[in-house]
């Protein structure tokens, strides 16, 4: 279970914005508007990252939230580990949850990959 109490992550996102917090894997999704950018998990605080917010997160040097896999590989997710500043600097989390809730909007706006029905086989 996260190291978080729910109220504290309201709190601590309350100059943000208004957030919600769903049960996630050992932790909680943390929501906007029904979008998730921040996850509170493990002994951390992970903001979503893309493509575009990447090189913001490795110049303050963010790292990436990773997890071994049932295969024994490392998977590393596109969270990023969120600056220890915006626990004491109102300026700097609505900042860092800014850039986080952008890339977690061009993440829903992208197409999701069509499933692939498996084929069935006659008897």
């Amino acid at each position: 279970m996260s190291a978080f109490d729910p109220d504290y992550l309201v709190d601590l996102f309350a100059p943000f914005a208004r957030v919600t917090l769903r049960r996630m894997f050992s932790g909680h999704g943390i929501y906007r508007d029904g979008v998730v950018f921040a996850l509170a998990i493990r002994d951390g605080l992970y903001l979503k990252s893309d493509a575009t917010s990447a090189p913001l997160f490795d110049a303050a040097g963010a790292k990436p939230f990773t997890y071994a896999t049932k295969r024994g590989e490392t998977t590393v997710s596109s969270y990023r580990r969120m600056p220890e500043a915006c626990f004491d600097d109102e300026d700097e989390l609505r900042h860092w949850a800014g850039i986080a809730f952008a890339a977690a909007l061009r993440s829903e706006a992208r197409p999701k990959p069509a499933r692939r029905r498996k084929a069935l086989t006659p008897p």
